[in-house]
């Protein structure tokens, strides 16, 4: 009789196996998952080229009040109501003074970029989310997120996050465990290897490079997704790693906000006051300064530089007597907060600016050539017609049970936690013992 195998061999067949028909089914998702991705590491530059003359504007060496400036907003736009402003933050910007407006999106306001030294209003322009991605960068992120087809959408980026960190994980124990004549050729490519061993050689050796990155983005990605994202919300909240938040509420002093937003005068220290009292607590540009939402709230003024070194501190000042209430410190946030914080930052990739943006493209350039290679092994594998055949079934049989009983849990717990994952896993294996069953009742192996 053959001999058999050695459980990390069995092991390893049943790894093989994983990592084949997740390359094969779930591929096309990651594809579209990193084309999208890469074309979003863009738009940050494509969105200053386009709306160059909304964001720019001649540096001038006086500047107007800041609420001459949210003036001029609201004189062109007096149908919307004014619910924040950004000032400028550095010389040739604009201010972004940003209202409601009947009719907009959910998550989007009207943006009005007005010049801090004259005053001119230089355009109009919808402004989506915290992020204040304008309209080309707000498509180019739907698109990424959901193709634009609304929560049914989800479902795509979800599966892709779901199993790229699987795909990844059992490709690199499959390349560091294989033989190999030279150790240097785990890191690079064997130039000298040919046909399918080539192509193995550089889909191996990128994939090793690439790991640590694209686990990175499997499990920040996890966060926004519509069912793994609910059950990481509620493990955040179970273990008190929730972002903090400051305290807006406060007493009725007596103010009202008309439909334009404007305060009393008697009742609201206006908006230059608070910028001076946001300043003398230390917080600079750039800024976002929100209006009180409703009577007997304060200002919120909060920095949303969110390169590295974070810059987020906010302070809540009263709309009467111009007292700082209350303060929150990003220094103050718990450590899972802040982790929590820098990986979407790093995902969205805005940490570290443009080097962050540089290493995003590669990394979905890398996953696009992975896929690309994966694909071309699978296909010359394939005898003289249709498609390659999947690695050998069986592996599982020989991995011993103290083994495969935890393993088997994991993936239970696993499919429960990241459900399109656990549902897919499910439709994997079913589809895999159909094919067994036929090709048993058919006499082949």
């Amino acid at each position: 009789s053959p001999e058999r195998p050695s459980s990390w061999a069995a092991l390893q067949l049943l790894v093989l196996r994983l990592h084949f028909y997740a390359g094969i089914l779930i591929a096309p998702f990651l594809l579209v998952a990193a084309s999208t991705g890469l074309l979003y590491a863009a738009s940050f530059q494509i969105e200053q080229v386009v709306y160059q003359h909304e964001l720019t504007t001649p540096a001038g060496q006086t500047r107007l009040a800041l609420s001459q400036q949210v003036a001029a907003a609201r004189a062109a736009q007096p149908q919307g109501s004014v619910t924040a402003v950004r000032p400028a933050a550095e010389p040739g910007q604009t201010t972004r003074v940003l209202l409601n407006r009947p009719g907009l999106a959910e998550s989007t306001q009207l943006a009005v970029f007005v010049d801090p030294h004259t005053g001119q209003v230089r355009g109009t322009l919808e402004s989506y989310g915290s992020s204040g991605a304008l309209p080309v960068r707000a498509w180019i992120s739907m698109l990424h997120r959901h193709l634009h087809l609304g929560e049914p959408g989800r479902i795509y980026s979800e599966l892709a996050a779901s199993w790229l960190w699987v795909v990844a994980l059992g490709g690199l124990v499959l390349w560091i465990t294989r033989r190999r004549r030279s150790r240097r050729h785990l890191l690079v490519p064997d130039r000298t290897a040919r046909g399918a061993h080539r192509t193995l050689s550089w889909h191996g050796s990128v994939g090793l490079w690439a790991v640590l990155g694209l686990l990175f983005l499997s499990a920040t990605g996890l966060t926004w997704s519509k069912y793994a994202g609910a059950n990481v919300d509620e493990l955040r909240a179970t273990f008190d790693w929730t972002t903090p938040s400051i305290s807006v509420s406060g007493g009725d002093h007596g103010g009202h906000a008309s439909p334009t937003g404007h305060h009393g005068a008697a009742t609201d220290v206006g908006v230059d006051r608070v910028a001076q009292v946001a300043a003398g607590k230390r917080l600079s540009g750039p800024l976002e300064i929100t209006w009180p939402a409703e009577p007997g709230e304060p200002y919120l003024v909060k920095e949303i530089d969110k390169t590295a070194p974070t810059r987020l501190d906010q302070v809540a000042v009263d709309a009467a007597s111009g007292q700082v209430s209350a303060e929150l410190r990003f220094a103050d946030y718990p450590l899972a907060a802040k982790l929590a914080r820098w990986g979407i930052d790093g995902h969205m990739g805005l940490l570290f600016g443009l080097a962050n943006q540089i290493l995003l493209v590669l990394l979905a350039v890398g996953l696009i050539s992975l896929i690309v290679l994966g694909y071309r092994m699978w296909w010359r594998r394939r005898p003289t017609r249709g498609f390659g055949k999947p690695y050998a079934r069986g592996g599982w049989r020989n991995v011993p049970w103290a083994v495969l009983v935890p393993l088997g849990l994991l993936a239970v717990a696993v499919g429960v936690f990241l459900p399109l994952m656990g549902i897919s896993l499910a439709a994997f294996l079913l589809i895999d013992v159909l094919l067994g069953l036929r090709s048993r009742a058919s006499g082949r192996t």
